[in-house]
């Protein structure tokens, strides 16, 4: 028999952080976030993960396993831990660009390495900057458990560096 559970998700209105991320570098605007100058935007609040610490080339996110993050076998969903991971690469990659530029991910993979569990804690994902180009950028990432240091993932991503929206019009 199924007991049916409820959650209330909030968020605040990402289009101020989004306006005020354009005329920031990356940097800035993590580091904004990181410190709750900003608010953090409503995927994060979605899942549950906390941007812990940011420096150029590097982005350090943590998340706390629940209930509504499991799959059918009662772990952590891999698409939660792959979000996390790509998360944690997109943003250390983010602190390299200048204001007016943004990015995509081209390319993730993600290899799973032992299964996160409910009872096994928060896990920290960080990631780093590999190489930084003009157009391409890679990056990886490690996700570990916080209380013993295992390692739950790793993975490597390639995103695309461009004009933000607005701006190539600008440019033309």
């Amino acid at each position: 028999m199924s007991s049916t559970r409820f959650r209330t998700v909030t968020w605040d209105d990402p289009t101020p952080t989004r306006v005020l991320g354009a005329s920031r570098s990356g940097l800035e605007l993590m580091r904004a976030i990181a410190r709750g100058e900003l608010p953090p935007p409503p995927v994060a609040r979605l899942l549950g993960m906390e941007l812990r610490r940011v420096e150029e080339g590097r982005a350090t996110f943590a998340l706390a396993p629940a209930e509504e993050q499991l799959n059918p076998l009662g772990t952590v969903h891999g698409g939660i831990v792959s979000t996390i991971l790509d998360s944690a690469m997109g943003c250390a990659v983010h602190t390299t660009l200048p204001a007016g530029m943004t990015y995509t991910t081209l390319e993730l993979k993600v290899n799973f390495v032992r299964p996160v569990l409910l009872g096994s804690g928060p896990v920290v994902a960080e990631g780093v900057v590999a190489h930084r180009g003009g157009t391409v950028a890679t990056a990886e990432a490690r996700l570990v458990r916080e209380d013993d240091g295992k390692l739950v993932a790793h993975a490597t991503s390639t995103l695309l560096l461009m004009a933000a929206a607005g701006r190539a019009a600008h440019a033309a």
